[in-house]
């Protein structure tokens, strides 16, 4: 091997190495299996909950209460503009159906 070769080699491997650690990355010269891409995958169960926080909406009665009467509202609103939602067998598929 030439010394033109085993410097251009050495030269390589540190740029392979400087690449590496600058961006974070998992230097594998040989090749070999490495649990690196399971260590990589995203966190299930617990570990993801524990991150969003817990939501007291749900425990207080009278949020539900008005959120429930705000929709209703809401529906009625719909209902005497005439947008609401139709009666049970007169959708789009029951009408196209009666043709």
């Amino acid at each position: 091997m030439s010394l033109k070769k085993i410097l251009c080699a050495a030269a390589l491997q540190g740029v392979m190495e400087a690449r590496a650690r600058i961006f974070d990355h998992f230097l594998n010269p040989t090749g070999k299996r490495s649990v690196n891409k399971i260590l990589r995958k995203k966190l299930i169960g617990d570990k993801v909950a524990q991150w969003y926080p817990y939501d007291i909406k749900n425990d207080d009665p009278l949020v539900l209460a008005r959120e429930e009467k705000e929709r209703l509202a809401k529906l009625e609103m719909l209902k005497r503009r005439g947008k609401g939602p139709p009666k049970k067998g007169q959708g789009k598929r029951a009408v196209k159906r009666n043709k």
